[in-house]
């Protein structure tokens, strides 16, 4: 069964993980692959719960499902549930949690509902599960029927008891419902983007707004090749999402427990990602992966990210990861990052030989295809004047370019008029707005520009 997240971030309770290995391991016949577990976790800052507190939600052929789990000491008198956690704490509530799964089951429906057509929501059966995965259960209740408890006595055979609750709520319904691969795919993907939303990397580095941006189509198929294979080959254009990738698997790594390398060439880029402070993640740029092993008391380390890979696409430098990766780059678990169009090569020299290496470790290989930074405009002007592919699709379609070409000297006085246009028309902050130029600045037509501009 395929989770998303793929690994359990952030959460305090053991019950749910175990339960998350459980279903990661489930092979529910010939159509498991089209079953998908939601693991809804609050996150740091993550904007990840949709539907208020649902441990599990379990789509598939046999229909949608909401798990409720329930780790530690369980009892109920006179109506009033209580719950004891390992540290031997309890909490008590009025809503015991049948009744949070079945309100969390309704809350989940009326959702959907309002946001999806009823003939796709009408294909699926619904139900609900209670699993009390540390104690056995022999109450009975009005509250629960036994069919759709398990308990510490029926948590290690977890596919035999829920292709059982599949049946028990099947058969509670009088109508024939069955959702094709087209109708399943419109569900998850109204359900995956709000529980695989990221923070951009350009808010963690700024105490501006808090917002999220929604992975793309490829990029969360990447998420998914990355978790099935052990080494992985991805390639994209500038503004395929690359480095955002990147950061994100190794927030996912590093919370599965591995001590994971990113290494890039470009120093800039190396001084931009360390700051971004990730237990159990180091920083290092090529020349410095020695250093960095000493400085965290590893010799080598469980997996290794790099990013902008085609500035390291040589020998010698594939030759410094060898040592630093458990198992090496041969049957170690890796994935590179590169850009098909090898944008700088300003810091290394691409050697086929290195790149065909790597090919022939057998890595899975994805491409990006969606540009997440430029507009489809942009997309089009630098594919048509440079025949670079930065991918498809953009950001939208944006401002059209306005093109002039001009003598050195009359440079100045155009940029000017559409500097002027961009603030005074455009309301654009002067911040916003960056100049590039192939000179320095003091060689720059900007350089002419006047005073309260420059």
């Amino acid at each position: 069964m395929r989770l998303i997240p793929d690994t359990p971030h952030g959460t305090h309770s053991k019950a749910e993980k175990r339960l998350f290995d459980k279903l990661k391991a489930l092979n529910l016949g010939r159509e498991h692959k089209l079953y998908t577990a939601y693991h809804s976790l609050n996150l740091t800052d993550h904007q990840y719960k949709r539907f208020g507190e649902i441990d599990f939600l379990i789509t598939g052929p046999a229909g949608i499902f909401v798990l409720e789990v329930k780790g530690g000491r369980i009892s109920c008198h006179k109506g009033l549930w209580e719950f004891t956690d390992r540290f031997g704490r309890a909490h008590q509530k009025v809503e015991g949690p049948f009744k949070q799964a079945e309100s969390a089951l309704h809350g989940l429906i009326k959702k959907l509902r309002a946001n999806l057509p009823d003939q796709v929501i009408d294909q699926f059966y619904i139900g609900y599960g209670v699993i009390f995965p540390d104690q056995q259960w022999n109450e009975s209740g009005v509250e629960w029927d036994s069919h759709t408890l398990a308990d510490a006595r029926v948590f290690n055979n977890m596919e035999h008891w829920l292709s059982e609750l599949f049946r028990y709520w099947q058969g509670k319904d009088s109508r024939q419902r069955q959702p094709d691969i087209k109708t399943l795919r419109v569900l998850n993907h109204y359900l995956r983007p709000d529980f695989e939303t990221i923070t951009p990397l350009y808010v963690l580095t700024s105490a501006v707004e808090e917002r999220v941006a929604s992975l793309t189509e490829d990029q969360m198929v990447m998420v998914d090749v990355v978790h099935a294979n052990e080494r992985v080959l991805c390639s994209g254009g500038a503004g395929t999402g690359k480095t955002f990738m990147a950061m994100e698997l190794a927030r996912r790594w590093t919370a599965g427990g591995l001590n994971v390398l990113l290494v890039c060439k470009s120093p800039w880029l190396n001084n931009y990602l360390e700051p971004f402070a990730i237990p159990n993640l180091t920083v290092s740029v090529i020349d410095g992966i020695k250093s960095a092993g000493k400085r965290t008391g590893l010799d080598c380390f469980d997996a290794l990210i790099v990013d902008e890979a085609q500035d390291i696409f040589e020998m010698k430098s594939l030759n410094k990861l060898n040592p630093a990766l458990k198992g090496g780059l041969k049957a170690g678990r890796w994935c590179f990052f590169h850009d098909m169009n090898n944008q700088s090569r300003l810091l290394g020299n691409f050697e086929e030989k290195a790149f065909a290496y790597l090919r022939g470790l057998k890595p899975a290989e994805v491409p990006l295809r969606t540009n997440c930074r430029n507009t489809r405009v942009i997309l089009h002007k630098v594919q048509v004047t440079l025949g670079a592919d930065m991918g498809v699709k953009g950001t939208g379609a944006g401002p059209d370019i306005r093109e002039k070409t001009c003598r050195r000297q009359d440079a100045a006085h155009l940029l000017n008029q559409e500097l002027t246009t961009l603030i005074e028309e455009g309301g654009l902050a002067p911040g916003n707005i960056t100049i590039l130029s192939p000179n320095r600045f003091h060689n720059s037509c900007a350089s002419l520009l006047p005073r309260r501009i420059r």
